[in-house]
């Protein structure tokens, strides 16, 4: 008989049915959510705490990280047990870099938004990625900033209109696209009204060793969800092959999509608006780099927005093994293991002569 991984102190086990830890879905929910009702990223964290409970991921083990927007308040919607922590605006990249080289043991899952990654935290995305911090990177992706009244961000598609009326005059930042270039080990979009494609993206994204990036469109109901805006529900349902938001709708019911790999989809929005959504067929190779950006400016030119599996490098080592870490905890090693010894330290010293 196996004992199921619960630390001292944790929520007791569910009396229904237990994921392989003996850990009912209730163990990995958190606290009520504050953002508005039919936002996109509340179902974002559905979908993480199915994601999480599904691969028997440990609370114990869980550190959440994030920024600063309505994306990184998610960390307090999900396993509310687990270590959680909003970094500076833009600077979680930096504090989940730390976390994991501290401790390789921990399941580091890094929650940002289109705001805290692709301008402000843009660098330190970028830096994320080169040195494949081994992180689960999810991006809440919606094309405004929905904490100072609904700008344009850096992910607005060139041409999108605002609430307002104004017009986008900006090429847009592709997320997905970028971390490909950057060569990242593992990256992917989804749309988070398609729970199908992305519990089983955030399951991979939990497996894999390396910094993965998932860009998850992910509507925002008060300023970005009507006609001319193309992270909207319409528009992203109508164009499912790029990048960017929408799923839900401000006092409306959650919008879903369930579609076959390899075809289109376009989904309607209550006000009128619709988005074409597109899966990657069987027929891609998540492997080949070049196949990846390829695909994702076709879609970007078609105006449709590609999701599923991008690409991934699973060879690809990651930056604790790059600096020859050892396998144990950094924070567990004392000053005898730390420090090098007389012979070492005068073999160096002649190396340097």
């Amino acid at each position: 008989m196996t004992t199921a991984l619960v630390p001292p102190g944790a929520p007791a086990p569910a009396t229904g049915p237990r994921n392989r830890l003996g850990l009912g879905r209730d163990v990995y929910k958190g606290l009520p959510t504050t953002l508005c009702a039919g936002c996109g990223h509340n179902s974002i964290t559905n979908h993480i705490i199915k994601a999480l409970y599904d691969s028997a991921v440990p609370p114990h083990r869980l550190a959440k990280m994030s920024g600063i927007g309505c994306s990184s308040k998610a960390t307090a919607y999900f396993v509310d047990s687990a270590y959680g922590l909003n970094a500076v605006h833009g600077r979680m990249p930096s504090i989940a870099t730390g976390a994991k080289l501290a401790n390789r043991d921990l399941v580091v899952v890094g929650i940002s938004g289109d705001g805290d990654t692709a301008s402000i935290g843009l660098g330190q995305y970028c830096h994320m990625i080169r040195r494949n911090v081994d992180c689960t990177y999810i991006v809440e992706d919606n094309g405004v900033y929905g904490l100072t009244k609904g700008q344009f961000s850096a992910t607005a598609d060139l041409g999108s209109v605002q609430k307002k009326g104004q017009v986008n005059e900006f090429e847009t930042i592709d997320i997905a696209g970028l971390a490909v270039e950057l060569g990242a080990s593992f990256v992917a979009r989804s749309f988070s009204g398609d729970g199908r494609q992305l519990v089983p993206l955030l399951r991979a994204a939990l497996a894999h060793r390396g910094t993965a990036v998932l860009d998850v469109i992910s509507p925002c109901v008060a300023f970005n969800d009507h006609e001319g805006s193309t992270k909207s529900y319409d528009y992203v349902k109508a164009h499912d092959t790029v990048l960017q938001e929408l799923e839900f709708i401000q006092a409306q019911p959650e919008v879903v999509v369930d579609y076959e790999p390899g075809t289109s989809t376009t989904v309607r929005f209550p006000d009128g608006s619709e988005v074409v959504l597109r899966k990657v067929g069987p027929d891609h190779d998540p492997r080949d780099r070049l196949a990846a950006l390829q695909l994702v400016q076709a879609g970007r030119a078609a105006g449709q927005l590609v999701t599923g599996l991008l690409y991934v490098n699973p060879e690809m080592a990651d930056l604790g093994q790059r600096e020859h870490l050892p396998p144990g905890p950094l924070r567990d090693l004392g000053e005898a293991e730390l420090r090098l010894s007389r012979e070492e330290f005068d073999a160096l010293l002649a190396d340097w002569a």
